[in-house]
């Protein structure tokens, strides 16, 4: 008696699946928005909670963040006789890294896991199979909305961030190390240079297209029951800040290598 011969079947990662499946969404929704194929009424709504909705957060952590980052920086700069570069050191580290990569941090936690978690339900309800019934492309009438609100508001939160932690962080150098606002500012002049500000918020803004595309895609393909949600919700938020972190080392390297 001769046994069957042993097959090793490989088979792809479940996350590698979806990481395709949200490509292929995320283009699907880039080449209807270039279609003009947009949900208007529901454009507003996604606009509200990535942008104002959103605003108390930013400002928050940008407070603590630019105060956080001059004390430690005025700190150092301070015991070296370098009182004049605070401004510019902290200018260059908030437009650079801290302010588009925080703000995506944000965004993810605040707009991502609500993206996933709400298209993630409506999957396992099956209100996307109905929308698909009433021969209405779901890509169209729900990923585009949150791309579109994503991709213009990620930019704008990214320089709130930056002009409120800036500003914390003069108020925080002039009230703890009696730097002069006017030497501040100076400083900040001098070493910001012109493509500092616009490279920021391209950085921010392709943050903000994976943000959505992410988020999105793993709502989208949740199978299962309402368990599943929450596993979608979190597996996307892991995704984003994995891939935000590997594009931030690749968009660094290009825009200010």
């Amino acid at each position: 008696m001769t046994s069957s011969p042993f097959r090793l079947r490989l088979k792809s990662p479940r996350w590698l699946n979806r990481l395709g499946s949200s490509l292929i969404i995320g283009g699907q929704a880039v080449t209807a928005t270039a279609r003009g194929r947009i949900n208007t009424v529901d454009l507003l709504d996604q606009l509200q909670e990535a942008g104002p909705g959103s605003f108390l957060i930013v400002i928050i952590t940008s407070l603590a963040a630019g105060t956080v980052f001059n004390i430690q920086v005025t700190k150092e700069l301070s015991s070296m006789g370098a009182d004049a570069t605070v401004g510019g050191v902290l200018a260059v580290g908030l437009a650079r890294e801290i302010a588009p990569l925080l703000t995506a941090t944000l965004l993810t936690g605040k707009v991502a896991t609500a993206y996933a978690a709400q298209l993630g339900t409506m999957k396992v309800t099956e209100q996307i199979d109905a929308i698909t019934m009433l021969r209405t492309d779901p890509v169209e009438y729900l990923v585009v909305p949150r791309l579109i609100a994503m991709v213009v508001m990620a930019p704008v939160q990214c320089l709130l961030f930056f002009g409120v932690a800036i500003w914390s962080a003069q108020i925080s150098s002039t009230e703890l190390y009696a730097i002069p606002p006017e030497v501040f500012w100076m400083s900040v002049r001098s070493w910001l240079l012109p493509d500092d500000i616009p490279f920021m918020l391209i950085k921010a803004l392709v943050f903000g297209l994976q943000i959505a595309v992410l988020s999105c895609g793993w709502g989208m393909t949740t199978q299962g029951g309402p368990k599943e949600v929450g596993t979608s919700t979190t597996g996307a938020v892991v995704m984003i800040l994995v891939t935000v972190a590997l594009m931030d080392t690749v968009l660094t390297q290009i825009l200010f290598g």
